[in-house]
């Protein structure tokens, strides 16, 4: 049978958890009343003869003169109210003795503490998805006028067969016959939008309109509308860190050639986000209400280990209590839920129950044994294939001084990107497999769908596959080699890999994974183009990653020149490797990962005006210039060049230490309880830690090897150079766990358990 504990470990909320019954500290409590009620009765039983005849003399005395009522009385649970903060907290007394008197008011004093924690708690959260429910609704009714005004609009002025116009209100055309015609559509457009106007300040919208009035060719004022409304309370700033999607939607000045007031795209486009905003909603109600819950099953086991140590009725009174406080006898959660059901039903799921419940409560996909099944498979397969690439290798003379240049021009670079592909794959399943097992809310924190997100299986199938594939096709290549068929034909092998792997990325198709791949896809994309997309967590995590993949990123620049060329026949294959234009490749390949990193970090300063946002790109540019100087120490081997390296690369590590122990992972906190880290640690042990820094710190110096210009062969070279690239990616999988923990636990202590949905229109409440 599990005990209590542990099941209260597993089910409890991640970010919630300092605000659920400490379990496990009035567990100990109870233990320390029992061994003090062994010990004093082992010295009543060996000691004193008075004192053990005055115990048994009022054993007898409760047992005979006490009723089952008086039992049941010997606590009495008082509610208070604080003046400073007008909150109400309880107060245990005792009303009969405890032999172990002492004990039993630290219980209930801690007990009491417990239970005010969690009332208070319960109450601020209620209150802010209260006030979260009527901004949604009211934001709703907002929608649906408009939307309202929209199908009069369009049914009373259906839009030209020759126009594409899908607006509410048609503006008028940008050329004009005649001017009553421009009179006449100028008044019309007047009266749709205060028709508009109107149909908002219903919803109590206010408008701030002096200084904004455009003339019209009547002389009639015309109002380009703006809401200016401050944000006061915490649901209220969320609101104000919104899209532009309401300016958007009534700031269009009303005047014939501009574009449409009222557009049906955007209406829809706010239609989602309220949709998005319900769901969460409810999914805020729902860990709510199994807060409730789970916290009123912790405190009738905790009483009832008291009842069952001190021998007494107590748990009876003190129970009474806790179902009267707010966090049991509210049921404004419970009603808003259905609330929520009814309108989500009604208008996003046309009156659908089963569909809108599929939105509400997403179900979660059941673990299937076939991918471990298959995980197992291919593991097995790869290995098999390594060997007998070995063996291959070996007989067929590849690595003899005559083959040996052409074919690791040809074949490594395709190979080595695959390679590390899968190993960082393989690193990121370890993440997902400890993140999982420590608690740490991933998908949360890189907002990403429960039941599409990979998971740690999924990742370890996705890279052995990868990796089966890949020696596969190099056994093959090396089999066409030694049966005689032209080099030229292949080496093409590796290309026409890198082509399949290419297309079923961007397949469209809704197989292997097609969530995750359309989400790298996107994020990519919003990574190359980081200064016009608002930066998330999982953008810049991402890049992050792509900053210690450079060697891939380089062989890819490879592998697309040697393609190139030989589809194109526009240069020699070997212009790849020493011509001028691959030594620019080079050079702007070690760059764009850290540009890209360095433009994110100046999006979020505009965004968020945060100064740190300034000095992480310091970082990147430090990073910069120190890949600048050792690439050109590769070509210009002299002392001024080592000198500039040593500098250069040494000043950029020592930056990246500092950043990644200090703002990264948190450590080095002078005031934590846990020296050189920080006050709250997830892992049990804190060696760990100490080790963590100490591999992290010897992996951020691997650069030292590039400039010791090793006299090895050229295979042994490549080795070298996919080792070092290798270490760097183990380094960055090490690094990704702690980053995320550090982020979990920032979580944890804002209580952030649901994701804060912006909402298309502004707050119209503060104003009054």
């Amino acid at each position: 049978m599990v005990k209590f504990s542990r099941e209260l470990e597993a089910q409890l909320i991640p970010e919630w958890k300092e605000a659920f019954v400490n379990y496990s500290q009035l567990k100990k409590q109870i233990k320390r009343i029992k061994l003090t009620r062994i010990s004093k009765q082992q010295e009543a039983h060996q000691g004193d003869f008075g004192l053990s005849v005055f115990d048994s003399f009022r054993f007898i005395t409760n047992n005979l003169f006490s009723s089952d009522n008086n039992k049941q009385d010997i606590i009495q649970v008082r509610r208070k109210t604080v003046e400073e903060s007008g909150e109400e907290v309880y107060e245990t007394e005792l009303a009969q003795l405890f032999s172990e008197e002492d004990e039993v008011q630290v219980f209930f004093a801690r007990l009491d503490e417990e239970l005010n924690k969690v009332n208070q708690f319960y109450k601020k959260q209620e209150s802010e998805f209260l006030e979260r429910g009527e901004m949604l609704n009211k934001q709703l009714h907002i929608l649906l006028d408009l939307k309202k005004v929209l199908s009069d609009r369009l049914r009373k002025n259906p839009p030209p067969k020759a126009s594409s116009d899908t607006g509410i209100l048609p503006h008028s055309p940008v050329h004009s016959s005649n001017y009553s015609e421009s009179i006449g559509e100028s008044e019309e457009t007047n009266s749709e939008m205060e028709e508009v106007i109107s149909t908002l300040e219903k919803n109590g919208l206010s408008f701030v309109n002096s200084a904004m009035r455009v003339k019209t060719k009547k002389g009639k004022p015309q109002m380009a509308m703006r809401i200016d409304i401050p944000a006061t309370t915490p649901t209220q700033a969320l609101t104000a860190v919104t899209s532009l999607l309401w300016e958007d939607l009534v700031n269009t000045p009303m005047k014939p050639g501009y574009g449409e007031f009222i557009n049906k795209r955007k209406i829809q486009y706010a239609e989602k986000m309220i949709r998005s905003a319900f769901v969460e909603l409810y999914k805020g109600l729902g860990l709510l209400k199994t807060y409730s819950s789970l916290n009123m099953v912790a405190f009738s086991k905790i009483l009832k280990k008291f009842d069952k140590v001190s021998c007494q009725k107590a748990s009876a009174n003190y129970l009474k209590e806790v179902k009267r406080s707010q966090f049991i006898s509210s049921d404004k959660v419970v009603r808003l839920m259905d609330e929520v059901e009814s309108i989500f039903t009604k208008h996003f799921a046309n009156n659908d129950r089963k569909k809108a419940m599929k939105f509400l409560k997403p179900q979660q996909p059941k673990s299937s044994h076939m991918v471990t099944f298959l995980v197992g498979l291919c593991t097995g397969s790869f290995v098999s294939l390594f060997c007998v690439y070995i063996i291959l290798a070996h007989l067929c003379g590849i690595f003899s001084p005559s083959t040996e240049p052409a074919y690791t021009e040809a074949v490594y670079p395709v190979f080595s990107v695959f390679t590390l592909l899968s190993l960082h794959l393989f690193m990121f399943g370890c993440n997902l497999y400890t993140w999982k097992s420590t608690r740490i809310n991933h998908n949360f924190i890189f907002e990403f769908s429960p039941n599409t997100a990979l998971k740690h299986r999924d990742a370890f199938l996705i890279c052995t596959t990868l990796m089966t594939t890949v020696f596969g096709a190099m056994v093959i290549h090396l089999l066409l080699r030694a049966a005689g068929f032209s080099p030229v034909q292949v080496d093409a092998i590796p290309g026409i890999l890198l082509l399949i792997f290419v297309v079923l990325l961007i397949c469209p198709f809704d197989i292997f994974y097609r969530p995750t791949r359309f989400c790298f896809i996107r994020v990519m994309r919003n990574i190359v183009c980081s200064p016009f997309y608002k930066v998330l967590l999982v953008d810049f995590f991402m890049a992050d990653q792509l900053t210690s993949q450079i060697p891939l990123l380089r062989h890819l620049g490879t592998t697309g020149c040697h393609i190139f060329a030989r589809v194109f026949k526009t240069n020699h294959p070997e212009a790849c490797h020493s011509g001028r234009l691959y030594v620019e490749i080079t050079y702007i390949i070690s760059f764009l990962p850290y540009i890209w990193r360095a433009l994110q970090c100046i999006r979020r300063w505009f965004d968020d005006c945060d100064v740190a946002h300034l000095a992480n790109m310091g970082k990147y540019v430090s990073a910069m210039v120190a890949a600048a100087a050792r690439v050109t120490y590769g070509r210009q081997d002299n002392y001024v060049w080592f000198a500039i390296v040593l500098i250069t690369s040494g000043m950029a590590t020592v930056y990246q230490l500092y950043w990644d122990f200090v703002k990264d992972w948190g450590f080095f906190n002078p005031n934590s309880k846990n020296p050189w880290l920080r006050d709250d640690l997830i892992l049990k042990y804190k060696s760990i830690y100490y080790m963590s820094i100490a591999l992290n710190a010897v992996l951020r110096v691997a650069w030292v090897e590039t400039m010791m210009h090793l006299k090895v062969g050229p295979v042994q070279t490549r080795l070298l150079d996919f080792l070092l690239a290798s270490l760097e990616v183990i380094r960055r999988g090490h690094w990704n766990f702690y980053r995320l923990e550090n982020e979990h636990l920032t979580n944890v202590g804002h209580f952030r358990a649901v994701k804060a949905v912006p909402l298309p229109f502004r707050d119209i409440d503060s104003d009054s």
